[in-house]
């Protein structure tokens, strides 16, 4: 892996100047979370330390957000296969769905970044209205929180797993 972050790498090709942030972001993301799972058992996975998320969620729950928000900046509408998928974030994970969990969550996050390389940066403005309640957003305010929630779970992903590593039996 690559020690150098990824907003120092110099600009992801094809992207937008205004979307170099996100696409830093997210591939920052994609880099570092196999890293910090590698090797968890099954219940180190599911383990909740003081009532906090699973490993399981935050890996789910990141994959979900950016296919959430980009499908909201995109100006569409959230599909039923969309919204059950959020529900089940929280479902434990056997061990034999780590490796699919994983592949989905990089999948989502290479197609996010392909899908940078799309947007009009003339539309970072537009209007997008956000869940049932129809917040109001703009294309840059759902591309941007994707980035930076995927991010915030990351680093709570990060300490989750640090703590049930050294709480939690390896075997």
């Amino acid at each position: 892996m690559n020690r150098t972050e990824w907003w120092l790498r110099g600009p992801v090709e094809g992207v937008a100047p205004a979307l170099q942030p996100v696409a830093h972001i997210l591939l920052e993301v994609r880099e570092t979370v196999g890293p910090m799972v590698e090797g968890l058992t099954e219940s180190q996975w599911n383990a909740r330390p003081g009532g906090v998320a699973s490993v399981a969620f935050h890996v789910r729950h990141i994959a979900g957000v950016v296919d959430r928000l980009f499908t909201y900046a995109r100006g569409a509408t959230l599909t039923p296969e969309q919204v059950t998928a959020m529900r089940g974030e929280g479902a434990e994970l056997r061990a034999d769905d780590v490796s699919a969990a994983l592949d989905a969550l990089a999948a989502r996050l290479d197609a996010a970044v392909a899908e940078l390389r799309t947007v009009d940066a003339a539309s970072l403005g537009d209007h997008r209205a956000i869940g049932r309640a129809k917040l109001p957003s703009t294309v840059i305010g759902c591309l941007v929180h994707a980035a930076e929630h995927a991010m915030r779970h990351t680093g709570q992903l990060s300490v989750t797993a640090r703590v049930v590593r050294a709480t939690t039996p390896s075997a």
